[in-house]
């Protein structure tokens, strides 16, 4: 490990009142017109101001998807902006952290600041540790510019060097990616490849009264340590993220429970060890676990949920006779049930005059895009249905429905 130059601030051009002003006129700037703004922007500044800002602007434009509004004010790198958590998912850890009474958070590889933003928007006073230059520079402006600075010590350093003694909560958010250059940076899949690996986080852990160290969403549910709640975090239906909690009995969570939190909403879902249901015909209705369900390996919980049975034993389908509510699963009213067959469902389409079609797959090899292409739908695509390729004990199955109304 390198010993990163703390007084190393690659931001501080743009911190100046010249950069502050070229950063304000890039805010609403179009990528398309940048080459000729930058001609017209190096009459009169710098041509380094001018590239730090406008790649600066390129990346808060990015960063807009994860950070809504604040990405304006906010300041990044080209990892940061990739691996930054979102600002939903870091103010529901925060949230977690409060709520089980913690002060003090040591923040290891606090990357560009998220989290230490968050926790401090929690009321929570953070060190922030990272061994990018970097990134430490951009984690101490974002503290300062989004008005949290009083709360966000950051310090330019190897986690393994840093006294956490004085703080009663750690978050580690190891690296999982490799490489760079021009072939680009590489997942790592192996919890131990992390850097720094998952065992070490794992004894940092221990030295103190709660932590949440952060891991890849597929982590193998093997790989997860015992005293550990692992929780499975979406957002607006995406898996975002896996957390492994320590110290949560406060919490109401015992250690080796499994946990789906789905955002914006906030529902949690916490296992209760049921056994995986019997398989049975398709129902009426379908429900389409949310990926963080699937991840926890919680779809017997939400069957138990909706009084539903598994369309097959492989396939993380539930089917159910009557609607049920539950914010854990999407529902579909099911119209038609098929075996596997290009010809007879396009043929079934086109007597219902359909035009576009929704195609989601699970347990099947066909691509949904080549489906669509082979179905070759004629009608207008105001009518639309729903097509699930799946198995129905293990026949290859096409099933036709609708979703049904939230409300």
């Amino acid at each position: 490990m390198h010993g990163p130059d703390a007084s190393d601030d690659p931001l501080a051009a743009l911190l100046t009142p010249e950069g502050q002003a070229l950063l304000a006129e890039l805010r609403e700037h179009d990528p398309a017109d940048e080459l000729a703004l930058a001609t017209r922007l190096r009459r009169t500044h710098p041509a380094e101001l001018v590239s730090a800002a406008l790649g600066q602007a390129r990346l808060r434009q990015r960063a807009a998807a994860k950070f809504g509004a604040d990405a304006a004010r906010m300041y990044f790198t080209p990892d940061g902006v990739e691996q930054a958590t979102r600002t939903a998912v870091a103010a529901h850890r925060a949230a977690r952290f409060a709520a089980l009474g913690v002060d003090r958070v040591a923040d290891l590889c606090c990357g560009i600041g998220g989290d230490a933003v968050a926790l401090a928007r929690a009321g929570i006073a953070v060190l922030a540790v990272d061994r990018d230059p970097a990134a430490a520079a951009a984690a101490r402006a974002n503290a300062a510019a989004l008005g949290v600075a009083h709360l966000v010590e950051v310090r330019c350093a190897e986690v393994g060097d840093v006294d956490i003694s004085g703080y009663d909560a750690v978050f580690v958010d190891p690296a999982r990616r490799v490489g760079g250059g021009a072939r680009g940076r590489t997942r790592v899949f192996d919890p131990e490849a992390y850097s720094p690996p998952l065992s070490w986080a794992v004894e940092v852990a221990g030295r103190v009264s709660h932590a949440a160290l952060k891991v890849a969403p597929g982590i193998p549910h093997e790989a997860v340590p015992e005293a550990a709640e692992a929780e499975w975090v979406s957002d607006a239906g995406d898996v975002k993220e896996a957390v492994l909690w320590f110290g949560t009995a406060s919490d109401g969570v015992s250690p080796g429970g499994r946990r789906a939190t789905l955002l914006p909403a906030g529902a949690s879902l916490a296992g209760r060890g049921l056994p995986d249901p019997a398989p049975g015909p398709v129902g009426r209705y379908l429900y389409e676990p949310d990926g963080a369900v699937i991840r926890a390996h919680l779809v017997a919980e939400v069957a138990a949920q909706v009084g539903g049975r598994l369309l097959d034993p492989a396939i993380a389908y539930v089917t159910a006779d009557d609607p049920a509510r539950t914010p854990y699963a999407t529902a579909y009213e099911i119209t038609d049930t098929l075996p596997f067959n290009v010809k007879k469902l396009r043929a079934l389409l086109r007597e219902r005059g359909v035009g576009s079609v929704t195609v989601k797959k699970r347990g099947s090899a066909v691509e949904p895009e080549e489906l669509r292409r082979k179905l070759k739908l004629t009608g207008p695509t105001a009518v639309s249905c729903t097509v699930f390729l799946t198995r129905v004990a293990g026949a290859p199955t096409v099933l036709l429905g609708r979703p049904v109304p939230a409300t």
